[in-house]
C-alpha cells in the first residue's frame, strides 16, 4: 500500500513539476515602441507601415505641385477616399488606411488650396439637414445652403503585386505596385496620376492582417 501511495504522490509531484514549467519562449517578445516611419521588428515582402507613411507623403507633395492646385484661382474640392481603391495584391491590406493617411497629409499640406469634400458622410448629413428643415433642430450656428457640396475631382487606385517563390530555398521575391489618379468628375479625365513600389525579397514571408 505504501508503494501505491509513493508512486501516486511522486505522479503529482510530476505533474505539478511540468505545469508549472512554462513552455519554450512562453514570455514572447516584449511590446516594443518604433517609428511608424521606419521598418518595424517584424519585415516581410509585402508593403509595410513605413512603406505607407512614405507613400502618402510623396502622393500628397506630388498632388500640391501639379497645376491642378498650384495654378488654381479657386480651391478646387476633391473626394478623397477608399471607394474607387481596389487591392488586388497578394497582400491582405485595407486601402483605406492609404487614403486616410493621404488626406490627412493633403489637408495639412494644402493650406486651404483644397477643398475637401466627404462623401461617406453624405448620410449623416443630410440626417441632420432633414431634421434642421422639418423644425425638429433649429437651423444651429451656419448659415444654411441649397445642397450638399459637390466635388470637382476623386481619387481612384488600385494595389497589384506579382511575385516569384524558389521552392527549393524557400525565397519569396514580391513587386507591390500602388497606381493613384485624380479624376475629373465632369470630363473623366485623369488629371493627375502618381505611380508607387516597393520590392523585396526574404528566405520567410510575414502574415498580413
Amino acid at each position: 500500500m505504501s508503494a501505491r501511495i509513493l508512486a501516486i504522490a511522486s505522479l503529482a509531484a510530476l505533474a505539478g513539476a511540468c505545469a508549472s514549467s512554462p513552455p519554450p519562449h512562453a514570455g514572447g517578445m516584449r511590446t516594443v515602441s518604433y517609428d511608424p516611419s521606419m521598418p518595424g521588428p517584424i519585415q516581410g515582402v509585402g508593403i509595410e507601415g513605413q512603406d505607407i507613411v512614405v507613400m502618402a507623403s510623396q502622393m500628397a507633395n506630388d498632388l500640391l505641385a501639379t497645376p491642378l492646385i498650384s495654378s488654381q484661382q479657386v480651391s478646387p474640392r476633391v473626394i478623397v477616399d477608399a471607394e474607387y481603391f481596389w487591392n488586388e495584391s497578394a497582400q491582405r491590406i485595407n486601402p483605406n488606411i492609404f487614403t486616410d493617411n493621404l488626406r490627412v497629409n493633403l489637408q495639412k499640406a494644402a493650406a486651404g488650396r483644397i477643398r475637401f469634400v466627404s462623401r461617406e458622410s453624405f448620410g449623416m448629413v443630410a440626417d441632420e439637414r432633414d431634421l434642421k428643415r422639418n423644425g425638429t433642430l433649429d437651423a444651429g450656428t451656419l448659415t444654411p445652403v441649397k445642397a450638399q457640396m459637390g466635388a470637382d475631382y476623386r481619387l481612384r487606385g488600385r494595389i497589384t503585386s506579382t511575385e516569384q517563390i524558389q521552392p527549393q530555398h524557400g525565397l519569396i521575391q514580391r513587386y507591390n505596385q500602388v497606381a493613384v489618379e485624380m479624376i475629373d468628375l465632369e470630363t473623366s479625365e485623369i488629371v493627375w496620376t502618381g505611380m508607387y513600389n516597393v520590392a523585396r525579397a526574404g528566405a520567410d514571408d510575414v502574415i498580413y492582417r
